[in-house]
Formats: structure tokens, C-alpha cells, sequence
């Protein structure tokens, strides 16, 4: 399996188009898409102003729908096409200063549904939510541990645990429609 990586501002929507035409001209077809960007500020509810919900749902949520659009035709010619979505816990449960992340990843569950029946039988649709993977710049020691309580694993995740649900939704034939929660178990802890 080949993959490329290509960048571009996808809170453009031409730029959305173009990302996904330089993939399939660099590997010559589209056998999946992984739209994995996002933005992740946080915002005070009083602070909330029409520039960071416009940003935040253009790169989060419109960005994935029109690549989505894009990438259908090859992804069909494939004869197994796959989508994932990266979402994240914060579409599950609301975060304090991320109101707008936390609402556009919701809408990114629901996108991720809509998809996987419109786009049936020819492709799959799926979703990765993780929960602490990454610990954000600047982080503390404190912060990290508070983070890794929250999961009834008592760790932090890994990249390799979200790479894991990653290939086994690439793989999966029967699976579509579905979110995977990567977090240790941060949902179902009381």
C-alpha cells in the first residue's frame, strides 16, 4: 500500500478540490481518504466571534464533505473504496473552551453516518475518535496526568493506537457508518 501526504489551507474550498486531485495524479488512483486535519483553539464563550466558527466549521466539517465529494468518483473506480474521518472525543462529549470544536466534530458524526449511507455499497465511511493522544505544546506534567486519569486506562493513548483503528477501518469490508472511540476507556468512566 502507497500513500501520499498532501497539504493545502482546507478552510478553502477549492483548496479542499485540489488536495484530493494532486493525490489521486501522485499515486495514479484513489483507493481511500483519511481527512485528518483539523483546528483545535480555544475559545472562552464570550470570545466566540464569527471568524473562529467560520474557520472551525470550514476546516473541520465542510473540508471533509467536499473532499468526500471529490474523491467519490475514484474512490468508486477503486472497486473498494474507503473513507475515515478523524473526529475526536470532543464530538461526544462538550469540552469547556472549545465549544465550536466540540459542536463541529459532532456534526462530523453525523456527516460521517450520511456519507456511509449515500455512499454505499461502493465505499465505506468511517470515523476514529481519539481521546488524549498527544498531549497539547507546552503542556505540564500535572496536566498530563489529569488527562490520563480521565481514562479508565490510566494512560495516555499512543499514535500507534490510533494507527491501529486506522488500518483495521482501511481493512474492514463490513464495517461502515461506525465511529471507533481510541480513548482508554474516557467515556465510560463515571
Amino acid at each position: 500500500m502507497r500513500a501520499v501526504a498532501v497539504g493545502g489551507d482546507l478552510a478553502r474550498a477549492d483548496m479542499c478540490r485540489r488536495v484530493v486531485r494532486d493525490a489521486r495524479e501522485a499515486l495514479g488512483r484513489l483507493d481511500a481518504l483519511v481527512a485528518s486535519a483539523s483546528t483545535f483553539e480555544p475559545r472562552a464563550f464570550g470570545a466566540i466571534d464569527e471568524d473562529h466558527i467560520d474557520r472551525t466549521l470550514a476546516v473541520n466539517l465542510r473540508a471533509p464533505l467536499i473532499m468526500a465529494q471529490e474523491a467519490a468518483p475514484a474512490l468508486r473506480a477503486s472497486g473498494r473504496g474507503r473513507i475515515v474521518l478523524m473526529n475526536d472525543v470532543a464530538g461526544l462529549e462538550p469540552w469547556p473552551r472549545f465549544l465550536v470544536h466540540s459542536v463541529s466534530k459532532a456534526g462530523l458524526g453525523m456527516l460521517t453516518r450520511g456519507l456511509a449511507q449515500e455512499l454505499a455499497p461502493d465505499i465505506t465511511v468511517n470515523a476514529i475518535a481519539p481521546g488524549t493522544v498527544l498531549m497539547p505544546e507546552g503542556h505540564t506534567a500535572d496536566a498530563a496526568e489529569r488527562s490520563a486519569g480521565k481514562a479508565a486506562l490510566r494512560r495516555l493513548g499512543a499514535p500507534e493506537d490510533v494507527a491501529d483503528a486506522l488500518r483495521y477501518l482501511l481493512e474492514a469490508d463490513y464495517v461502515t457508518g461506525h465511529t471507533l472511540v481510541v480513548d482508554g476507556g474516557r467515556l465510560v468512566r463515571p
